[in-house]
């Protein structure tokens, strides 16, 4: 791994990841919308991004995916911020380090402040993967029958982060984790880790456009410090190339045990992106 070639992200890989990603929350969105009612929710198309909002205090309530395509109009910003302000929610656009600076500019005249900061990861994909087997642990795809068992694992470490680096901004109701977990069947492939036998640890990833989406990984919080989030990258890694993919991608909070358990797994620092809110 230490001769492995660091990745360089141009504008034309960000836009790349930028649209998977909203690909993906349009898709998460429809689904939520199933479930809970069409007029309830929207996922508004906008300059080649997506404007979502799911139900109330949703981690899918957000803009994404804009600043590689023109600009968005006055018209259409005006019309997704009176949606959200008819459920009265308030507004948060994500805008990449490489999207048109002229995004930012335009924002922050109609009142989004800057709160935060993530930092999105990559790695290419092609070569072997370094298989990453601790004692005891396990990582296999998650069945249908394991779902239960899944997401109890993931919403508890979720719901307990680990306290490295920059804290999450975000929190959201152990109620509203579920539904959203629920909402991405059939839209991504899980994974769970055990050790020794006992659920740990799980995953997520959705492969789109080449683009191999790390949607997801959380370690209980009693067994953190074993390697399993390690054991979860490299087999999701693994099945990535396998499928054809050319980059992976995650999402991390800056500083963070996430951030440093992947760029030891060989990923990059692509870009950060500006987390910007707005009262509706």
């Amino acid at each position: 791994m230490n001769n492995r070639t660091s990745l360089f992200c141009d504008t034309v890989l960000a836009a790349r990841v930028e649209r998977a990603e909203a690909q993906l929350i349009t898709a998460w969105n429809e689904s939520a919308r199933g479930r809970r009612g069409h007029a309830l929710g929207f996922a508004i198309p906008v300059a080649g991004g997506v404007a979502s909002y799911a139900e109330p205090d949703s981690p899918i309530n957000k803009i994404a995916g804009l600043g590689f395509a023109d600009l968005p109009a006055a018209a259409d910003l005006e019309k997704i911020e009176q949606a959200y302000a008819d459920r009265g929610a308030p507004i948060q656009a994500e805008v990449a380090g490489l999207a048109d600076p002229a995004l930012l500019e335009l924002l922050a005249g109609r009142g989004y402040r800057l709160a935060s900061f993530e930092n999105v990861l990559g790695r290419a994909l092609g070569g072997a993967v370094e298989p990453v087997v601790p004692p005891g642990v396990e990582v296999r795809p998650c069945g249908d029958d394991e779902f239960d068992a899944w997401l109890e694992v993931v919403v508890e470490a979720t719901l307990h982060p680990d306290t490295q680096g920059v804290p999450w901004a975000e929190q959201f109701p152990r109620a509203i984790l579920e539904n959203a977990e629920r909402d991405t069947l059939g839209l991504v492939s899980r994974y769970l880790a055990t050790l020794d036998g006992v659920p740990a640890g799980g995953g997520s990833m959705r492969i789109t456009d080449g683009v191999a989406q790390l949607t997801g990984a959380a370690t209980a919080p009693a067994f953190r410090r074993r390697g399993i989030q390690s054991a979860l990258l490299a087999a999701r890694l693994a099945d990535a190339t396998a499928a054809g993919g050319d980059v992976a991608v995650i999402t991390v909070q800056p500083g963070s045990r996430s951030q440093q358990n992947a760029q030891r797994r060989g990923f990059d620092l692509l870009y950060s992106r500006a987390v910007l809110t707005r009262t509706s």
